[in-house]
């Protein structure tokens, strides 16, 4: 499913969205986790330090 996304975020108005991907921590088990989201180019740093 990723190479389906990737593929249609490069052509069109895809080009002003980014792909971003964080690690957060499980406060219960403490475990990492990664979370995905697709934002628009101006706000990825506010999707970075969100938490």
């Amino acid at each position: 499913m990723a190479k389906k996304v990737v593929a249609t975020l490069k052509t069109g108005t895809g080009k002003e969205y980014s792909k971003v991907i964080t690690m957060v921590k499980s406060p219960k088990t403490g475990a990492y986790s990664f979370k995905e989201l697709i934002v628009h180019n101006d706000h990825v740093k506010d999707a970075i330090a969100s938490k």
